[in-house]
């Protein structure tokens, strides 16, 4: 036993010459997603304050000028500053806000699913509602609802349509516009908070190296 925890010991101790690689996957991952976006909403400006002002089938905020202003700048700087590894923690600070805001007003009302799950055997939820979690149970008869519409849909797909060229690039799913991404973005956003950009690939790193 003494031996496998030395073992161990000596692995975990090992980790630490690589441990640099977590927040660089986090950076990586993150910041072409905000780039993207940010630069979205620039490039569709006024479609953008539409939707954020509307109250009949949007958000229906105040000040959407400003609003769509601050999310994309955010989005977009502090993706160039998470790819560069400049400033990170302080970049990542309005990125957690812009990320709680989506998921109090865009995504909150829908559950969790982004994409909604059609088959309830195989829905995530299935595990909460075991224990008798009531959202989860409502989730799963949501489930129910939404296989039948897909299985509905492709059934008139292949009577109308070329299926194969229509499935040709993925498979047809319901978008339920949960905050299960928002939610795992604003996750990794917050490990970046309290691990920092890392070292050598980061700018905050040589920044830091100099200055000490």
């Amino acid at each position: 036993m003494q031996g496998l925890v030395s073992l161990f010991n000596l692995f975990t101790h090992k980790l630490k010459i690589i441990d640099w690689l977590g927040p660089l996957a986090l950076r990586l991952y993150l910041a072409p997603i905000l780039i993207g976006v940010g630069a979205h909403k620039f490039a569709n400006f006024d479609d953008m304050v539409a939707w954020f002002v509307n109250p009949d089938w949007s958000l229906g905020l105040p000040m959407p000028r400003l609003l769509v202003f601050l999310a994309a700048s955010a989005e977009l700087l502090g993706g160039f500053a998470l790819l560069s590894g400049l400033a990170a923690r302080l970049f990542v600070l309005p990125l957690i806000m812009t990320m709680i805001v989506a998921v109090g007003t865009v995504h909150w009302e829908n559950g969790w699913f982004a994409i909604a799950p059609g088959d309830p055997a195989t829905s995530t939820a299935s595990v909460l509602a075991a224990v008798g979690i009531p959202a989860a149970e409502r989730s799963l008869r949501n489930t129910e609802g939404i296989g039948q519409r897909v299985a509905v849909t492709k059934g008139i797909l292949r009577r109308h349509g070329n299926y194969s060229w229509l499935t040709e690039k993925g498979h047809f799913v319901v978008l339920n516009n949960g905050i299960g991404f928002a939610a795992t973005y604003l996750i990794m956003l917050l490990s970046l908070l309290f691990t920092g950009a890392g070292c050598w690939d980061s700018a905050d790193y040589w920044i830091d190296r100099y200055l000490s």
